[in-house]
């Protein structure tokens, strides 16, 4: 029975073991949603992952574009061999490639809001025509906390009542409203 249950084990473990240079393979063959697949396929059915798994499917996240996902998993890589793993140097390579992608790719989100937010359009408030000061949450009050204290000021956007009339609200949408001397 004992022998059984551990020829079960060992045919498992075979079979991951096969899914992951399956994966690896694939990865270096340049099929790298494939090898996706069967490296999620690995990490779904181990509860260790071996050091060299998270290079691997680091260097293959970075390959299909997911340069936060494979950030993490070099990092990993590095945190779990430091300088001495046989891939230190490619994984120290391969993160600053990531790092870079994901700098650009964050550069380009931010410019496309941007871009986004400086066009001249209005937001429509709907039917009343007016909407909950973003500033204050139509309290009226600005809270600001200090280290010792908490400072309270009437909000400059609102006007004490606690709503932005539509013209006012894309006004500061388009940062054109200006607050009001108090």
């Amino acid at each position: 029975m004992f022998d059984l249950e551990a020829q079960k084990v060992s045919a498992r473990q075979r079979l991951i073991t096969h899914q992951l240079d399956s994966a690896i393979l694939l990865s270096e063959q340049g099929a790298y949603e494939k090898a996706d697949e069967k490296f999620k396929v690995v990490l779904k059915n181990l509860k260790s992952i071996p050091s060299d798994f998270t290079f691997h499917f680091g260097k293959n996240s970075f390959h299909l574009g997911l340069y936060k996902q494979s950030i993490d998993w070099l990092n990993k890589y590095i945190q779990l061999k430091g300088t001495s793993g046989q891939y230190s140097e490619a994984a120290v390579d391969w993160l600053a490639k990531a790092e870079t992608a994901l700098l650009k790719e964050r550069e380009v989100q931010a410019r496309q809001a941007g871009e986004v937010l400086s066009r001249d359009y209005d937001i429509d408030c709907g039917a009343a025509g007016k909407v909950l000061c973003p500033i204050c949450s139509g309290t009226t009050v600005v809270v600001k906390k200090g280290y010792l204290n908490e400072t309270y000021k009437t909000c400059p956007y609102c006007n004490r009542v606690g709503f932005l009339s539509c013209e006012d609200y894309n006004k500061l949408v388009r940062g054109e409203l200006m607050p009001a001397s108090n």
